[in-house]
């Protein structure tokens, strides 16, 4: 699958893409995950927003987040792909893509991300490795994973 890749600031943002990415988001995060948390958590408006499109139709999602907001680290959170893509590899060239862009933006060495535990496994086909306890976020366990270049 070949999706149109498009990487942008919080201000470079249209608001009809801004919806688009907050509807995809709820969609999965809210909706599909049956967890009821503030999405908006003032981290929007310092990081990046890396989004996959196949035609007008926004896919998948990163949230490419600076060094010193989430982490020490720089970060890659928000990580969300639609459910009428999952199976396409659509959120494998979704996470290679943001963790390039990642390691190039910000000149740095480690990525670190809070995942969900029941992606470990897809996160460490990546090289992500568990850097810290399993802890629950919005009643979702998670775990802190950290991407050596």
């Amino acid at each position: 699958m070949q999706l149109n890749w498009t990487l942008k600031k919080f201000e470079e943002l249209s608001s009809a893409v801004l919806y688009k990415i907050m509807q995809l988001r709820n969609e999965v995060f809210v909706v599909e995950q049956d967890c009821v948390y503030q999405d908006a958590d003032d981290k929007d408006q310092a990081s990046l927003h890396f989004c996959g499109w196949d035609g007008d139709k926004l896919v998948a999602y990163t949230r490419i987040i600076p060094q010193g907001i989430s982490y020490a680290e720089a970060s890659i959170g928000r990580v969300v792909t639609s459910p009428a893509y999952r199976g396409t590899g659509a959120g494998r060239q979704l996470m290679k893509e943001s963790i390039d862009r990642t390691f190039g933006l910000f000149n740095c060495d480690t990525i670190k991300i809070g995942a969900q535990v029941y992606l470990t496994k897809f996160y460490q086909s990546l090289g992500f490795v568990q850097s810290g306890p399993e802890y629950l976020e919005d009643n979702i366990p998670h775990i802190e994973m950290t991407l050596h270049k």
